[in-house]
């Protein structure tokens, strides 16, 4: 099976510098240095669909742009390329949520994908009106998920969950096809949300020991439900002709935070909530030094950022190399970025892409196999 890679969208804004924010924490100066305009994120998603990423994942919450909004306008300048849609189930009805969705696919020809994100944070929940606490917050989510799927299916929904109550719901039109439910969360509840539910689970970054434990967990769930789920992670990349070029790329990320910055960030995120993003903390304890903690995996990206703080960080020999030990592992999918965000999916799309296929374990979904890209490893 050929592994697919999807790319990101940066609608809190791109830079050469991380920019930082995410999970309760609010987006950095450096986003203004490419405002994330629909021209620019145009730019972007053209780029990776002609490199042959899959989709391209948005994100939500109070430091972006609106993700449905954004992918709807971006969707108009490109022709195949799919929208990994970040929303949060507690800030829409279940039944508009559906419409929406079904909506989305007629209008992109089937480009929708959907990663529904709980909400680790309920001081930011909190001011969009969602004042339950975390564990309801997930409850929420599954019977949220539960009815969606019933009027994708086409099924009149009568339900009075614990948290949501509809009388009479139905669509006009049911989506075609059906979009994929992507899914993260390292709690307990998640991970039974995810075993009843989800197509893919995601999860951040993590030493391939730790993913291991993760991939085991929420399969063993979903053998329970009778169910079986795709696993997908989230990295960011530097990569590189020369290990030595990517490194003292990163290096130079590292030289650009501010140490008052990150102490303010790594204050912030310590308040959080998210089992997720403490075991991103845990990674690197805020300490500059020592932050390569696994062979070619950086986490410097999670000392001003919330979410995911990793990168792999290499040649890109040696960065085809962490994929094929995370797709080793149950990896499938994976979700990726890199700062800025339009030369970083060249640098992947060029020069780690290729050797991929050239291993047959990756090969163009938009193109002929036959095409050199997909055959002649790129160097400078």
């Amino acid at each position: 099976m050929s592994l697919t890679f999807h790319w990101f969208l940066p609608t809190n804004g791109d830079s050469r510098h991380v920019v930082g924010g995410g999970h309760g924490t609010p987006a950095t100066a450096f986003g203004r240095n490419r405002p994330p305009t629909v021209a620019y994120l145009s730019q972007i998603a053209r780029a990776a669909e002609d490199l042959g990423f899959v989709g391209v994942l948005t994100p939500t919450g109070a430091w972006c742009e609106d993700a449905w909004l954004t992918t709807a306008m971006v969707s108009r300048h490109t022709e195949r390329l799919k929208f990994l849609v970040a929303f949060r189930p507690g800030f829409v009805s279940p039944t508009l949520a559906a419409q929406m969705a079904s909506t989305f696919q007629r209008q992109t020809g089937g480009r929708l994908l959907l990663n529904v994100v709980t909400g680790g944070e309920s001081h930011e929940q909190r001011a969009y009106g969602d004042f339950l606490d975390k564990d309801a917050r997930y409850r929420r989510t599954g019977e949220f998920l539960q009815l969606v799927r019933y009027l994708w299916e086409g099924k009149t929904v009568d339900l009075a969950g614990e948290h949501l109550q509809v009388e009479d719901a139905r669509l006009a039109r049911v989506p075609d096809p059906v979009p994929e439910v992507y899914f993260g969360g390292s709690s307990p509840i998640a991970g039974e949300i995810a075993a009843r539910h989800v197509d893919v689970y995601l999860t951040w970054g993590e030493p391939p020991a730790q993913v291991a434990e993760k991939i085991a967990w929420v399969r063993g769930l979903a053998a329970k439900e009778g169910r079986t789920v795709r696993f997908g992670i989230r990295l960011h990349v530097i990569t590189r002709d020369t290990a030595e070029q990517a490194w003292t790329e990163a290096h130079k990320l590292l030289g650009g935070f501010d140490p008052d910055t990150v102490k303010s960030v790594q204050a912030g995120l310590a308040r959080s909530e998210s089992e997720g993003q403490r075991r991103m903390l845990a990674l690197h304890g805020g300490n500059r030094e020592d932050l390569e903690i696994h062979p070619n995996l950086w986490a410097g990206i999670g000392l001003v950022r919330g979410g995911a703080g990793t990168a792999l960080v290499g040649s890109h020999d040696e960065v085809a190399e962490r994929i094929k030990e995370y797709h080793a592992l149950g990896i499938d999918e994976f979700v990726l970025s890199g700062y800025p965000h339009l030369e970083e999916a060249y640098w992947f799309g060029e020069g780690v892409l290729p050797r991929l296929a050239a291993q047959g374990l990756w090969q163009h979904p938009f193109a002929p196999t036959s095409t050199p890209a997909a055959q002649v490893p790129f160097t400078s």
